[in-house]
């Protein structure tokens, strides 16, 4: 493989086999469950990237089941978003991130800089009881309830929300030499093609674990606001790089 070569198809690695492509990348029918809690907002100052500014102190704390994922095919996540603003914007910022699909975890984080780590998340119908679960290993790390589609939701808000709210990641590629990161960006990122199935909400409540390796319980529950349960599909869009720590 020639130098041209390698520029010319150099994306994602490993190269004879990246996990990752340069497709759209479609989710159908992919399920929430997402329950909104409060917590210490100067623990959120704590660990919220500069300029990102913290504008409250709930965290939305999300178990997603992706049973038709292009790219990826069938895997569940789980993980923590926080309200953020950025120039003026609203939007959330990914915190920490557990799935239990390789090729997300490692084109996500090498693409759009995705928080993730190998986790065995859950999310499934209990009689009446939408619930969702995290292990880390063999350890409990979090569990979430929600009575079952109790209240329709408004469609075309969720969609419109979907559409215009952005995602901020840190994208942090660390350099050969151990010394310090070759890349450390803060990236936003958009879905498209947004078609919101159904959205409800419910009575919901949410128990963290302490783990030294899956720290989400150190944005302890203080109050549970409330649960939303969606289904929907969307284009997961390529990032833009709106902030380069290393310029």
């Amino acid at each position: 493989m020639n130098i041209d070569q390698i520029k010319k198809n150099a994306f994602c690695m490993p190269i004879t086999s990246p996990s990752g492509l340069q497709i759209d990348y479609k989710f159908k029918n992919r399920e929430y469950l997402i329950i909104s809690y409060e917590t210490d907002i100067e623990l959120l100052r704590e660990i919220v990237p500069e300029p990102l500014k913290v504008v409250s102190n709930v965290v939305h704390y999300e178990f997603m089941k992706m049973p038709d994922s292009a790219g990826f095919g069938s895997f569940t996540e789980s993980g923590q978003l926080i309200d953020v603003e950025y120039n003026g914007k609203r939007g959330t910022y990914s915190h920490l991130m557990f799935v239990d699909d390789v090729a997300s975890i490692s084109a996500g984080r090498e693409i759009w800089g995705f928080p993730k780590k190998y986790g065995k998340p859950s999310l499934e119908v209990d009689v009446d009881t939408l619930t969702g679960k995290l292990k880390y290993n063999q350890t409990d790390i979090a569990v979430g309830t929600m009575g079952y589609k109790y209240y329709e939701g408004d469609i075309n808000a969720e969609t419109k929300s979907a559409e215009n709210t952005p995602t901020y990641l840190l994208k942090i590629i660390p350099s050969a030499d151990g010394k310090g990161a070759d890349i450390c960006q803060l990236v936003e990122y958009y879905m498209s093609d947004v078609n919101v199935k159904g959205v409800w909400s419910g009575p919901a409540a949410l128990q963290l674990f302490n783990h030294a390796l899956a720290p989400v319980a150190n944005l302890p529950v203080r109050k549970v606001i409330g649960g939303k349960h969606k289904i929907i599909d969307f284009t997961l869009s390529f990032g833009n790089v709106v902030f380069d720590y290393l310029k």
